[in-house]
Order: structure tokens, then C-alpha cells, then sequence
């Protein structure tokens, strides 16, 4: 037990160090607003498995990706694995493909609400990328990572380009029956379908919804991560060039 402290003459007013901390509370919420406002983050609660059924018996067509922009640029994240792939009972699920059919819809979806389409940006990507590996790699789903860097932060480690910064992120499996945050029931069985599934659930979701829907972003970055269990990592993110 503490020993209670004796007053001394050098004690501060107790008054006055109500003042200082009501003021220090005040500059923290301030400082966090600030941080709102810079970089717009959503996460999309992960889904939960289903019982499995008996593969669907007929085999479907999977599409050609869309083509989206440089694939390959000059900078990208040290961490980004550059592909990843799942083989599905129908389809193989590769990383790209997903992300051209992410991309592609994104700006479908935007064409609707007469914005301007997002340029692909093969660096921001490359730093979606990583992201969404390294969410896999030491099983967390945040914005921020467990070394306390914030997306703008990782991004500013590769390029430094961008006055605004968004990120929506979003957690599945592909090719099993899993219930959406909704209650739904779906099964993602080709790339194309596990896109739509992935831009549909941020649609249903009003931030999610909302960052797609900004009329500030200029240019964007998909990156998927495949585990060979199917999990699926997705992190999608937004630039308002300098």
C-alpha cells in the first residue's frame, strides 16, 4: 500500500492541473480528428465459415480480367510477395486477377455516381500488397500494423506523393460457403465472382461505401493476398495526388 504524500510548498494547484489535463484531452481528440480527416479508413468485419456442402456439379466460365494499369512499376514495398494463388474446386484464384476485377469494378460502381474513374497506381498497390500479406503472415486485421504504423505511414515509406490517403480492407475465404456480416450465406467460386463479392460487402457498408464514392481520390491501389488455405486478404487504397 502507497504511502500517501506529504503537501509541499512546490506542490501544483489541483485546480490548475484539472486546466492541463482537460486541455491535454481536448488536443489528443483534436489531433485524432486531424488524423480522421487525412486518411479515410473502414474495415469490413471478416465472415464466418459455413458447413460444407457437396461441390456444385457443374463447371463455370471464368473471365478474362479487365485490364487495369502498369503492373510493374519502378518503387514498390519491400514486403509486397508479388502473387499469390489459391486453386479452387472449379477455378484457381490468382492474386491479379482479382484485384484487375476489384479495380474494375470499383470504377463501375463510381461510373454510376457520375465520378471519374480511379487510375490504377502500380506502387500504391504494391504497398496494398503488403499490406494484406502481412495481415496474413502475423494474423491481425487492422488499418494499423502491430508495429503501430498507420497506412499513410506505410505508404510514406515507399512513395511520398499523396495529400490524402484512404483504406478499405476486407477479410474472406474463396470457394467456401461462408456467412457474410449481413447474414448471408455466399460462395465465391471463380476471381471474378470473389471481386464483385469483396466491392459488394464495402457497398453495403456506409464508410466502405463512402471512400469508394469520394470524389477527392484521383488514383488507387488493390492488393489481395491468397493463403493456400483460400483465405483471402483484400486492402484497397485511395490517393489524392500532391
Amino acid at each position: 500500500m502507497d504511502r500517501p504524500r506529504r503537501p509541499t510548498a512546490d506542490a501544483p494547484d489541483r485546480g490548475l492541473l484539472g486546466v492541463f489535463g482537460l486541455l491535454r484531452t481536448l488536443l489528443s481528440l483534436l489531433v485524432l480528428c486531424a488524423l480522421i480527416g487525412a486518411a479515410a479508413l473502414a474495415i469490413l468485419a471478416g465472415p464466418t465459415l459455413v458447413a460444407e456442402l457437396d461441390a456444385y456439379a457443374n463447371p463455370i466460365s471464368t473471365a478474362d480480367p479487365p485490364p487495369a494499369g502498369e503492373r510493374n512499376p519502378e518503387t514498390t514495398d519491400p514486403g509486397d510477395p508479388n502473387a499469390s494463388a489459391y486453386e479452387g474446386t472449379q477455378a484457381t484464384f490468382d492474386s491479379a486477377d482479382v484485384e484487375d476485377f476489384v479495380h474494375h469494378a470499383v470504377n463501375d460502381r463510381r461510373a454510376e455516381h457520375d465520378l471519374e474513374p480511379l487510375k490504377w497506381d502500380g506502387t500504391i498497390a504494391s504497398v496494398s500488397r503488403a499490406h494484406s500479406a502481412d495481415m496474413h503472415e502475423r494474423e491481425y486485421f487492422a488499418h494499423e500494423n502491430p508495429d503501430g504504423e498507420s497506412p499513410f505511414d506505410r505508404f510514406g515509406e515507399v512513395g511520398d506523393y499523396c495529400r490524402a490517403y484512404g483504406e478499405n480492407i476486407a477479410m474472406t475465404v474463396a470457394d467456401r460457403r461462408v456467412r457474410e456480416p449481413e447474414g448471408g450465406v455466399v460462395r465465391y467460386r471463380s476471381p471474378e465472382e470473389l471481386a464483385e463479392g469483396l466491392v459488394e460487402q464495402w457497398m453495403n457498408s456506409p464508410p466502405h461505401r463512402e471512400a469508394i464514392l469520394s470524389d477527392r481520390w484521383d488514383r488507387g491501389g488493390v492488393g489481395v493476398y491468397l493463403s493456400a488455405e483460400g483465405e483471402v486478404y483484400a486492402t484497397h487504397n485511395f490517393c489524392t495526388v500532391r
